[in-house]
């Protein structure tokens, strides 16, 4: 199930530029890159991957800064987050949680609101275990889930897919398994794994091309750092009384199990499933992807 967060992410054009930009400093003097949109309410947005810059999360927080301040930013060691090694040391989800919390600092804001998808719900689970009193809501958009139940779960990539388009991401992953790391064989794979990912396929060649793009070394490092720590949020969060918002296509490449297992262990948690919605609420079923998230967070 490795495959599913292979580079979630997607390109979305948006209709403004970023009010600010900067960096943070790390605990280790790294740098964190980020961007801000709009005024109001702090909500971090924090991206899927891992091993993804946020570039493609930038029309969603434009939407949502519509209502609120937003907050994207490239995680270690991808986009402008540099990182001079990249290994065991430097790339693990306590680090990448303590660089969220860097960042809340660096930008003094006392409370925030924050939305995860895919893998960034896996982090944003993970940061809401240890600083949870940095936490005023909590949106988990087609997330990876609370723990590790996701390796256990059937691939739902081929699900959404036909039988050529299996057939030629087989192809396409065998290609690349045996060292062929040309463009072409990364939009090759892309091209035939796009369709599971949206509903609507007009958006299938902007996935397409976002899926070529990558760090597999952070990626890699990881999913095993999950494997090594034993991933498993659900003990404190059964204790994180904040409000909660889990929301997912019905036909998501994350189970629906996934969130309602969630849902289940949350308190004070609320689960939307969407009708004719993949893995990109946002493109998929736009108005009620955002109506819903909007009115949680006024709420």
């Amino acid at each position: 199930m490795k495959k599913i967060f292979l580079f979630v992410f997607l390109m979305f054009i948006g209709h403004s530029f970023a009010q600010t930009e900067g960096y943070a400093t790390n605990s280790d003097t790294s740098k964190t890159y980020y961007k801000i949109f709009g005024k109001g309410e702090p909500l971090l947005i924090i991206n899927g991957g891992p091993g993804m810059n946020s570039n493609g999360f930038e029309g969603m927080a434009k939407i949502l800064a519509e209502t609120q301040e937003t907050i994207i930013y490239d995680q270690r060691g991808t986009g402008k987050s540099k990182l001079k090694d990249v290994n065991s040391k430097t790339i693990s989800m306590k680090i990448m949680a303590d660089d969220i919390e860097s960042l809340r600092k660096h930008l003094k804001i006392k409370k925030w609101n924050i939305l995860g998808h895919s893998f960034g719900g896996m982090l944003a689970s993970y940061y809401a275990t240890i600083y949870p009193n940095s936490i005023n809501k909590l949106v988990l958009s087609s997330s990876g889930g609370i723990d590790l139940t996701l390796r256990k779960t059937e691939n739902l990539i081929e699900r959404n897919l036909s039988k050529v388009e299996k057939d030629s991401m087989n192809y396409w992953n065998d290609r690349i398994e045996k060292g062929d790391t040309s463009y072409n064989a990364a939009l090759g794979r892309g091209k035939a794994m796009a369709p599971a990912y949206v509903y609507d396929r007009k958006y299938v060649p902007i996935i397409a091309e976002r899926l070529t793009q990558g760090n597999s070394t952070i990626n890699s490092l990881l999913w095993d750092d999950m494997q090594k720590i034993n991933f498993d949020c659900s003990a404190k969060l059964k204790n994180f009384k904040n409000p909660v918002l889990i929301i997912q296509g019905k036909e998501d490449v994350i189970s629906n199990e996934i969130g309602e297992l969630a849902h289940k262990t949350i308190p004070n948690s609320k689960l939307i499933l969407l009708e004719h919605c993949r893995h990109y609420g946002w493109l998929d079923a736009k108005e009620k992807y955002f109506g819903e998230i909007n009115s949680f967070l006024k709420s």
